[in-house]
């Protein structure tokens, strides 16, 4: 496990989860909101957005965090493990409308209020996101580890299980 993706809905847990996973394997973070949103709210071009994914996935160790699906297919053709979390939309809801108005390393800025465009994407993720997903990974190289969680228990659970990494003891 050198080249992970972590996908899912929105506040499922996804951001969390890779800190706990970096922290465990020394594996470094790049979160695709942070990459994809400016600070000042803008984002950058689709084309400057690949360039830097593709930069990412050049190296030889790194956790991908975000869903993005138009670049799903690039980042499941460089990994060895893929990260889903299929969580029950009323906890994604939830953990979205905790994260209000807290500062996160995974975003350039923190909301005031649950955005009514972003919480219906959230309500939509089920119907519209997930089939692209379930998809993709059905599709993806048979050397690709694709482990599903169904509650943030298991993914911690997951975490627990894994030895420290050497460098980190």
């Amino acid at each position: 496990m050198k080249k992970v993706i972590v996908i899912g809905c929105p506040g499922a847990g996804k951001s969390t989860f890779s800190r706990k996973l970096s922290a465990k394997t020394g594996l470094p973070i790049h979160y695709l909101d942070m990459i994809w949103h400016l600070p000042d709210k803008t984002t950058l071009s689709r084309d400057e957005f690949i360039k830097r994914l593709d930069e990412i996935v050049a190296q030889p160790e790194w956790i991908i965090d975000g869903n993005y699906l138009h670049t799903l297919p690039l980042r499941l053709n460089h990994c060895d493990t893929v990260f889903y979390f299929d969580l029950p939309l009323h906890i994604c809801l939830a953990g979205a409308e905790e994260r209000v108005g807290r500062k996160r390393e995974d975003m350039p800025w923190s909301e005031d209020t649950m955005d009514p465009e972003f919480r219906q994407w959230i309500i939509d993720f089920p119907t519209q996101q997930a089939p692209v997903i379930d998809r993709l990974l059905n599709d993806c190289n048979a050397g690709v580890n694709v482990i599903v969680f169904h509650s943030r228990e298991e993914a911690d659970n997951f975490i627990e299980m894994l030895p420290d990494h050497p460098t980190l003891r």
